[in-house]
This record gives structure tokens, C-alpha cells and sequence, in this order.
């Protein structure tokens, strides 16, 4: 992985547990997962199981085109019946080795390994505009803040067209959203914006810290939320805000329902780092629990 700077902290106001904590200057998420994520992959055989395939289609809230990954369980040839939907972002680095330039997620191996009834829509990053696309609100140092586009794009263009071309079960409880650092914060994001459409929420490694505060002001707007959201970080990711924002945010999602309703669940994996292997070995168990 690339070398990043030595980050400097900046002063902190005091801590307060309904919001998630001050940030550092400067962040090793963003130039690890953000700026390496545009390298390609070394060429190589394709590892993406025969469920799985691709097509591209027009975002016109993007002003591009998305390529985009769909997996289908195994006995969708053969069935009639209709399947729930996960949307995940960076597709790349879902199923396939080849386009995956820091290793792939294995979604597809291991929904297969327990015959998992599931649809997967993989949705491609948008390259050097990913930032831009997977963030809702700009930050002054990394600029940003397109994700209401990005989100559009999924809702208004996508989803439809996924649920006209697959067998699909269409409601919020059967819709989830899920993704990783940038990736994590969106579909977080997603959830505080389109609550009917995303039921369930995967959310890994989020880079809270990206804008804190405007998340802040957006869940103290927010006056319900019953998304389930399976959190999840690990404890070496070189980041020591990971954390805290994650249990902030937890904590203020306990604040809007019961926590005997068991809607939520956060994950802390011991010596787990900011990379696609702790997001690979995670997949399973978060996936088993949402669903």
C-alpha cells in the first residue's frame, strides 16, 4: 500500500456521547481505500463464480455510465420464488480477483458456501469522482460531498431496473445496503435518506470522521429510525477515531428505539485493519445476521 504523512491531532472540544468525536487533520482511510482504489488489477483469470455477472447502464444523476455486478443465488434458474436485494458498493472488490487490486471480498464463494438466498447488486466506484460519489456532504481538505447524486442513481435508476429485470422482493425489509470505509458512511447515509427503501444496512469500517459534523446535524434531525444495521471495525485500523464514531453513532441510534428490539449490532474484531481481508472474513456474519 502506498506511504501516507504523519498525522498531526488537532485540538478536540470536549466529548459529548450523543455526538461522534473531533477529527484528525489528516486521515490514512481516505488515502489508503480512496486513492489506491484506482489502480488496476494485475492481469489474471477471473474468479467470479458463473452466477455472477455484468452490465452497464446510464446515471444520468452521475452524468456517466456505472458498470454494474449482479450475483443470483444458485437455485434462481431453477425457482420461481422472488429473493431479497443487497446493494454494495465497489464492485470491483466483490467477486472477482481481476478487478479487485487489494484482494476481493469473496461475496460470491461465500454465499454459495451457504446456499444463501440473496441477490447481490455490485455497483462499480466511480474511480477518482469515488469520493465525490460515496460521500453526502463535502469535507474542506478532500472536497466531496455527491453522494446524494450517487444515492439517486441507486434509487431512482438502478433499483428499478433491477427489480424489473430479476425476481426480487422490492419492499425495505428485504432491501439492504452495504459497503466499507466511504463505503461504510454512505449506506449509513442511505439509510437517514431513503429509510423507505433500505431496511438493512451494512456498515464496515465507516469513515465517519469525513463530515462529522453534518451527520451530526443530520441525525439531530432525524426523529425516527428503524433500520437494522450490523456495525462493524476492527481495532487495529490505524485510525484511533474509527471507534468512537462508530459507538457514537450507535449510541444515538439507541436513542431512537429500544434496545431489547435488537435492531442493531456492532462488531469490534480484535487486530482487525482497514483492508479487504478484515471486510472479506466479516461478510458471512454480517450477512447471516441481517438477513
Amino acid at each position: 500500500m502506498g506511504k501516507t504523512k504523519k498525522r498531526k491531532k488537532e485540538k478536540t472540544k470536549k466529548k459529548h456521547p450523543n455526538k461522534i468525536q473531533s477529527p484528525f487533520i489528516l486521515k490514512k482511510i481516505l488515502l489508503l481505500i480512496s486513492l489506491l482504489f484506482f489502480s488496476k488489477a494485475i492481469t489474471q483469470e477471473s474468479t467470479a463464480s458463473k452466477q455472477v455477472t455484468t452490465f452497464t447502464l446510464e446515471a444520468p444523476q452521475l452524468k456517466s455510465s456505472k458498470k454494474v455486478w449482479v450475483y443470483l443465488p444458485k437455485d434462481y434458474t431453477i425457482s420461481t420464488k422472488r429473493y431479497p436485494v443487497i446493494y454494495m458498493h465497489d464492485g470491483q472488490n466483490l467477486f472477482d480477483s481481476k478487478t479487485a487490486a487489494y484482494g476481493e471480498w469473496n461475496v460470491d464463494e461465500t454465499l454459495d458456501s451457504i446456499n444463501a438466498q440473496v441477490i447481490v447488486i455490485g455497483i462499480e466506484h466511480g474511480g477518482d469522482k469515488r469520493i465525490a460519489e460515496l460521500t453526502p456532504y463535502p469535507n474542506p481538505k478532500y472536497g466531496g460531498g455527491k453522494a446524494d447524486d450517487y444515492l439517486a442513481f441507486i434509487v431512482k435508476t438502478l433499483k428499478p431496473k433491477v427489480d424489473a429485470a430479476y425476481r426480487t422482493k422490492t419492499n425495505a425489509k428485504n432491501t439492504c445496503i452495504m459497503g466499507s470505509s466511504l463505503g461504510g458512511l454512505v449506506s449509513f447515509y442511505a439509510a437517514l435518506k431513503y429509510p423507505e427503501v433500505f431496511g438493512k444496512v451494512g456498515c464496515f469500517s465507516p469513515s465517519f470522521w469525513f463530515s462529522r459534523n453534518d451527520l451530526n446535524g443530520l441525525m439531530a434531525k432525524t426523529e425516527t429510525f428503524k433500520t437494522k444495521v450490523y456495525f462493524l471495525c476492527g481495532d487495529n485500523e490505524g485510525d484511533a477515531d474509527v471507534i468512537p464514531d462508530l459507538e457514537a453513532v450507535e449510541h444515538w441510534v439507541n436513542t431512537k428505539r429500544c434496545e431489547c428490539k435488537k435492531l442493531n449490532k456492532k462488531v469490534i474484531v480484535k487486530g482487525g485493519q482497514h483492508n479487504e481481508k478484515l471486510w472479506r472474513e466479516s461478510f458471512k456474519k454480517a450477512y447471516l445476521w441481517l438477513f
